[in-house]
């Protein structure tokens, strides 16, 4: 399968708007969504969305940074993984996502380096809406912006136009190997799932965690269903946590009036 310059040119500026949600303050740098895109544009959304999915799971945790440290930017995986599960039949989304996750963590290196140069940019900023040249102010507060947006681009654009490297890559690949590489795309969901958990875990979601297991594992509950029963949980949680509180609330005006005598 091959695309053509302007389909290349879409998804270049898909990717240019995706990514600079994460100056706007948007969601639309999540590998769903560009994912999601990308198919509309190459012609196969159901291939795109699923991988989409599968990317979307792991990088719910792999967007979790640790400290101070980058985590892997989901818009290489979304743009080139896509790509890859769109244009090979027999690679599943798996190993595109393997074989893209690369590009996840090439991505940070590009942002510290878009900030770094763009770092003098806010003392002549100043210095401009100090003289009065507004449009100068304008330009220079969103170099930032036209870095991510312009890197985003090239990167859509090349990745696009050069499928036959990557079908030609992929194709040298032993079959042993790929099999490999599509077991370990299916466990980075898994590990996205157990960074979330290693930041957000407590005692009281503990059993929580366990229902969820029991009901995947052994009761082979759908992912729809699995939903329903943690709304029950959520819902029953609120409204426990309500009524605790009113009561709690209650009780402490009651023990008020008794002190004071009334």
């Amino acid at each position: 399968m091959t695309f053509t310059i302007w389909q290349a040119l879409l998804v270049g500026l898909w990717a240019a708007f995706c990514f600079a949600g994460q100056i706007w303050g948007i969601y639309t740098n999540r590998a769903l969504f560009i994912a999601f895109g990308v198919g509309l544009i190459l012609g196969d959304l159901k291939t795109a969305v699923i991988f989409g999915a599968t990317a979307e799971l792991a990088f719910m945790g792999f967007g979790v940074g640790p400290g101070g440290s980058t985590p892997p930017n989901p818009l290489g995986p979304g743009i080139v993984g896509t790509i890859m599960a769109i244009s090979m039949d027999k690679l599943s989304p798996g190993a595109a996502l393997t074989l893209s996750y690369p590009f996840a963590i090439i991505v940070p290196f590009v942002i510290t380096f878009i900030f770094t140069i763009n770092s003098s940019s806010m003392e002549t900023a100043k210095k401009a809406i100090m003289d009065g040249k507004y449009r100068k102010y304008k330009w220079l507060s969103n170099t930032t912006l036209y870095g991510f947006m312009l890197f985003a681009f090239i990167f859509g654009f090349a990745a696009t136009e050069s499928t036959s490297a990557l079908r030609a890559f992929i194709k040298i690949i032993p079959q042993w190997l790929m099999n490999g590489l599509t077991v370990a795309g299916g466990l980075l969901p898994a590990v996205g799932f157990a960074l979330i958990l290693s930041t957000m875990v407590k005692k009281e979601y503990i059993p929580a965690i366990i229902l969820g297991y029991v009901c995947v594992a052994y009761l082979q509950m759908p992912v729809i269903g699995l939903a329903f029963v943690g709304a029950v949980l959520a819902f029953n949680n609120y409204f426990n946590g309500k009524k605790s509180s009113n009561d709690s609330n209650n009780q402490g005006g009651n023990d008020g009036g008794i002190e004071d005598g009334i």
